[in-house]
């Protein structure tokens, strides 16, 4: 997918992209993080379009890479939370495609990559919520609390303490609905 030439240039703009947005894609202040010249960007990529695209794909690498890693955990806590922790970058730019989900390929590529991700752990949070018997319903709490928990996070809140406090109230939002 990508060459070496390409590597910084993408690791730059995601992590531009996660904390700034698309707005923050300029090719001067990438050009300047990495110390190559502007000239180079347009020889590798051409245009901002381009660029983006294959920033789309990296970030769908991210996703298949974090899916890998979490085959090897055995729980949501502690194993997926830190998993979460350690691609914070990922997780921050999966938030910007949420946040400018108007732009469709934004969007389509935000629900591919939380789909990678999601389908590997899914056994682990059902478990969590003590709902095996009810796929469904987990199904459908997860979904909520994932638009939900992307619209939430920023680069200062994304923390253990929050992620443990979030799932809290997810379990406590889950058993005041049986009582009712």
């Amino acid at each position: 997918m990508k060459n070496n030439t390409e590597q910084p240039w993408l690791e730059a703009g995601y992590d531009i992209f996660a904390k700034d947005g698309p707005n923050g894609l300029k090719v001067e202040h990438i050009a300047k993080k990495i110390g190559i010249s502007k000239s180079s960007f347009y020889h590798l990529f051409v245009d901002m379009e381009l660029f983006q695209e294959k920033l789309l794909e990296y970030h769908l690498e991210k996703a298949r890479n974090m899916s890998e890693q979490s085959k090897n955990c055995t729980a949501i806590v502690p194993d997926i939370l830190n998993l979460f922790l350690e691609n914070k970058i990922a997780l921050l730019f999966n938030r910007q495609l949420c946040i400018h989900r108007n732009n469709q390929l934004f969007q389509s590529y935000s629900e591919k990559a939380i789909a990678i991700v999601e389908n590997t752990y899914f056994d682990k949070w059902v478990d969590l919520l003590g709902l095996q018997t009810q796929e469904h319903i987990a199904r459908n709490i997860l979904k909520i609390y994932t638009d939900n928990f992307f619209f939430r996070i920023s680069e200062e809140t994304l923390t253990y303490e929050w992620l443990l406090n979030l799932l809290d109230e997810i379990k406590i939002l889950l058993k005041d609905i049986k009582r009712k």
